[in-house]
């Protein structure tokens, strides 16, 4: 009887573990149903409104662990937009959101390199 409170203990354990973790399935769902009037939610695509930046693009703006400070703190999170609404997130549905916010970030375009200037040979 012990090992199987026991047992039964450690998969509960294990469950709230990967449940905090969030679920990027999950997660694209909330943002599907929450941001994509909006925000562009995939890895392609550009956003309706044009001053919401793609999700895919968030970390090249913010650091996600501020964003998801911020969310958790149920506050605007650096929208320009006037008309952003405020939403607020259970824990559960923040750690999703977040998985999935991870899991399409795409890694800036590096800039062109600008070949360096080559001063004009004079003549003795």
């Amino acid at each position: 009887m012990r090992a199987i409170l026991l047992s039964s203990l450690f998969l509960t354990l294990l469950a709230s573990e990967a449940y905090a973790q969030g679920s990027a399935q999950r997660g694209q769902r909330i943002a599907q149903r929450n941001c994509a009037v909006c925000h562009a939610i995939a890895r392609t695509g550009e956003s309706a409104n044009l001053q919401a930046p793609a999700f895919r693009t968030l970390a090249q703006r913010y650091p996600l662990d501020d964003l998801e400070e911020a969310l958790a703190e149920g506050i605007m999170v650096g929208h320009e937009a006037p008309d952003m609404p405020l939403f607020e997130f259970q824990p559960n549905q923040i750690a999703d959101l977040m998985a999935y916010l991870r899991s399409i970030q795409v890694k800036a375009k590096p800039e062109p390199k600008s070949e360096p200037k080559s001063e004009p040979k004079t003549q003795p």
